[in-house]
């Protein structure tokens, strides 16, 4: 009786050290995939900042240039506004889905990599 009970004793401790292997392991895995993810967002980010400065004064730079040939400093700005607003609906109403659905495949891509 007395190895029985050894016997489970032994079994029961064998079956918690496997769960909390096992919680470990995807608390490990969890850890994994978020500073994956998250290191990804921060580098794209820091990218982005970067293409949207520079997109800042080349917008600026064409917006005064514009002018200068108009003889008009507003002149130029309003047409690369109404470049941008021309731009803007057109990817509102024929780009949207592709957009959204190239971005949520960049997540799960992440997420099940």
């Amino acid at each position: 009786m007395e190895d029985t009970t050894k016997l489970i004793e032994s079994l029961f401790e064998k079956a918690a050290d496997y769960c909390k292997s096992g919680y470990e392991l995807i608390k490990l895995k969890t850890l994994d995939k978020t500073s994956d993810i998250v290191s990804s967002v921060i580098t794209h980010s820091v990218v982005l900042i970067l293409i949207l400065t520079f997109m800042l004064f080349l917008n600026l730079g064409l917006a005064f240039w514009l002018g200068e040939i108009l003889g008009k400093t507003y002149m130029g700005f309003f047409i690369v506004a109404a470049f941008y607003f021309i731009t803007c609906i057109i990817v509102h109403f024929f780009m949207h889905k592709w957009f959204k659905k190239m971005i949520c495949n960049y997540f799960i891509r992440k997420v099940f990599k």
